[in-house]
């Protein structure tokens, strides 16, 4: 199994360097079909969110950073652990203002039932079944 980096992530799904954009394309195709397994970071997930909502870089909205990455972390070749996780973190960044990481968390907060975060952020206040308590 290969890693990828964030940098064949962000060519594939900018485009914005024929060159390189062209090779990445190729190494998703096979990993759409299966034919090559991959895997990634947690890391490396908020990098592209992060590099692609940037407003000196993208400014992407958060729909269509959504969108793309959605189906990008959901093919068949990509293993990531707690996938159905950053599938959930990208729904709620998309649907709120909360910042990536804490999406994250929350997706892991409803992944381990958990229901309560400690935490000063009162960010989580908003998200419902989420319950936020202080140390």
């Amino acid at each position: 199994m290969e890693f990828l980096d964030t940098n064949i992530f962000l060519r594939f799904l900018t485009g914005d360097d024929p060159d390189r954009s062209a090779s990445a394309s190729a190494l998703f195709e096979r990993v759409e079909l299966a034919e090559l397994t991959v895997t990634t970071s947690e890391s490396v997930v908020v990098e592209i969110v992060q590099v692609l909502s940037s407003k000196v870089l993208y400014n992407a909205p958060r729909s269509e950073i959504r969108h793309q990455l959605r189906k990008v972390l959901s093919l068949p070749g990509l293993v990531l652990p707690h996938k159905r996780s950053y599938l959930r973190a990208l729904d709620i960044y998309s649907a709120t203002n909360l910042d990536f990481v804490d999406a994250i968390s929350t997706a892991h907060v409803e992944r381990a039932h958990a229901g309560r975060i400690i935490s000063y952020d009162r960010d989580f206040d908003r998200i419902e079944g989420i319950v936020r308590a202080e140390p």
